[in-house]
Parts: structure tokens; C-alpha cells; sequence
């Protein structure tokens, strides 16, 4: 089963991927001094299908583009992928046989939109945009999201996967819901936060959700303040795995809020794992949970509950590359 696209041999990495704790801890230590001219600008973003995302990203923001436009671009390069599992209509569906959609997005004026349980719509990114950009509210849901969708010019797309038609088939037999070992083993969320040359941030996210997750079940993804948090003053953050963990503990609010006291990406990110394992004691063992960070001097960070997760950059001084994250276990 595809659940992470593998760019990582078509696209030009640099030095390339650094595989081990003490390469990426020693990396990102030379990165921890602020230097607003190092990284800028800078896009980051979760997972291997991170790679092809940051060239759309970076396209725009090497041409003095905004990072919200940046970041929009970029995921949507995830959405529009017809062979992944775990972003965009060709995810894995809930247990009824239908893919559900989440995304948000936010720019540097802490303007936001998101969207949940959306069915049928090739690119919730783009319609979370358009109701940050078009209505006086943050969050739409259900039919009530794709009934706006359609009223905004986009169509209705009834694209089903030939491998999560086959991997709910294969499911079907025993129909066990177990979302810890779904998530941890199967899916995947992309997540993008952006730096461009005017030191604006911005973020979006984007997921089909749990794998075979009951209907109606909204994970983190759409949600501000979990899934994704973008503070222009501070910095930025974005979440991947178990969603019902991360809105446990408003993650990347969290992370940014650890940066505003000081901490760096990489501290922050760390500190909010250690918090989820505080409160969540032996279950933490369970569950995969990543976040991903970028402050306003450039610098950025990353941190996991289980090894495994990864993570791409792409800035001026930095080729498109795969960064391996530290973890708890």
C-alpha cells in the first residue's frame, strides 16, 4: 500500500538524507543561531511527498511570491496525487467506503479558514482558503462545505482510488477498528508552513483523515490551534499523526507558544511531545504524533513520538531535502 509517495530519487536533495538522531541533531545545531538572511525564504514540510511539494512551494517563493500562496501550491501538489492514501480524494476511506477531506489554512495576519468532512472536492486547501478569504466565518463542515464549494466555482469529483478501494476491501474481512495501528502504520498527513522574503509566515494542512475511521470523525488536521498555528510575531507550527492526541494538547498552539518563551523549532517541538507523554503516560507508546516548526529568524525544527517520521526543507541554503526527526522512543 502507498501511504508516503516516494520523490526522494527524482528530486535534487543536496547533500541528501541525513538518516540518523546525531546527523540531525548536529545539522539543525548549526541552524539555531538567528539569522533572518540564512533561511529566507523558507518552506517546510511534513513527510517524503514533502519533497515534490516544497518545488511548487519554492517556485513561488523564490519569485518573491506570497507564503500563502506558497504553502496553498504546495499541498495541493499532495491533493492532486491520485496514488496516495492519505491526502486528497485518493485517500483511504472511512468505514463506510467514503473518503472524507480536512484541511485549513492561515496567513500572517491570523486570518484562517478550514474545512471538515468535506466529500467529493478535488481541493479543500483551496476551498478552506476561500472561506478564510470569503466568508465571516473559520470552519465549515459537511454538506454545508461542499454545498459552498460548488457555489464558489468548483466540481464535484467522484475520483475513488483503485488502491483504497483494495485496501478497504481487504479491511472489509475483519472491519477491526483500530485507529492507533492505522494511523501509526498507514497514514499520513501533509502539513506546510512558509517563511517568504518579506518575513511573513503562513501554513496550511491537509489530510483525508483515519483510515477507516468511523463516520463523521474529524481529526486534527482542520483544526486551528492543533493541526496547524501560525503566530507572525513568533512562528509557526504544524502537526501530523493521531489527531485525537494532538487536539488533546492544542499542539502547534502549543509549539509556538514554547517558541514565544524562547524555545527553538526543534526545542518546542520536543517539549510539546514530552507534554503529550506526560498526560497520556503508557498510551503514548501506542500512537505516532509528529510536529514541525519554523521561527521568524528562519530556523526550524522538528520532533516524534515513535521514530520514523521525516520531514522536507527547501530554502536558499538549504536544497530540497529530507530531514530524519529525533523521537521520544
Amino acid at each position: 500500500m502507498t501511504t508516503r509517495r516516494k520523490f526522494i530519487q527524482a528530486a535534487t536533495i543536496g547533500a541528501g538524507i541525513l538518516s540518523t538522531k546525531n546527523l540531525f541533531s548536529e545539522n539543525l545545531s548549526n541552524l539555531r543561531e538567528p539569522n533572518s538572511a540564512f533561511n529566507k525564504p523558507i518552506v517546510i514540510s511534513t513527510w517524503d511527498f514533502g519533497i515534490e511539494a516544497n518545488i511548487d512551494a519554492w517556485k513561488i517563493l523564490n519569485g518573491n511570491g506570497r507564503a500563502l500562496d506558497a504553502v496553498e501550491a504546495g499541498v495541493k501538489v499532495a491533493e492532486n496525487d491520485l496514488h496516495s492514501t492519505s491526502v486528497g480524494l485518493a485517500g483511504l476511506p472511512d468505514r463506510e467506503g467514503n473518503t472524507t477531506l480536512d484541511a485549513c489554512i492561515m496567513d500572517e495576519n491570523y486570518n484562517c479558514g478550514s474545512v471538515a468532512f468535506l466529500e467529493k472536492i478535488k481541493n479543500p486547501i483551496s476551498v478552506a482558503r476561500m472561506v478564510m478569504e470569503k466568508t465571516p466565518h473559520i470552519m465549515l463542515v459537511g454538506a454545508g462545505a461542499k454545498q459552498f464549494a460548488l457555489e464558489n466555482g468548483f466540481k464535484e469529483d467522484d475520483y475513488k482510488n483503485p488502491e483504497s478501494v483494495k485496501a478497504y476491501k481487504e479491511w472489509l474481512k475483519e472491519s477491526k477498528y483500530d485507529p492507533m495501528f492505522d494511523m501509526k502504520d498507514q497514514h499520513d498527513t501533509i502539513g506546510m508552513l512558509a517563511m517568504d522574503e518579506k518575513n511573513n509566515l503562513s501554513g496550511a494542512c491537509t489530510t483525508s483523515g483515519l483510515g477507516f475511521k468511523m463516520r463523521g470523525r474529524v481529526g486534527d488536521s482542520p483544526i486551528i490551534g492543533a493541526g496547524l498555528y501560525v503566530d507572525n510575531e513568533i512562528g509557526a507550527a504544524t502537526a501530523t499523526g493521531v489527531g485525537e492526541e494532538v487536539i488533546r494538547i492544542a499542539g502547534t498552539h502549543l509549539v509556538v507558544e514554547m517558541m514565544r518563551n524562547g524555545k527553538s523549532p526543534y526545542e518546542a517541538c520536543k517539549a510539546a511531545i514530552e507534554r503529550m507523554v506526560k498526560i497520556r503516560k503508557e498510551k503514548s507508546k501506542d500512537f505516532q504524533v509528529g510536529f514541525i516548526a519554523i521561527n521568524k529568524s528562519g530556523e526550524f525544527g522538528g520532533y516524534c513520538l515513535q521514530p520514523g517520521f521525516n520531514f522536507a526543507v527547501y530554502s536558499n541554503n538549504i536544497p530540497n531535502q529530507l530531514f530524519k526527526a529525533d523521537s521520544y522512543y
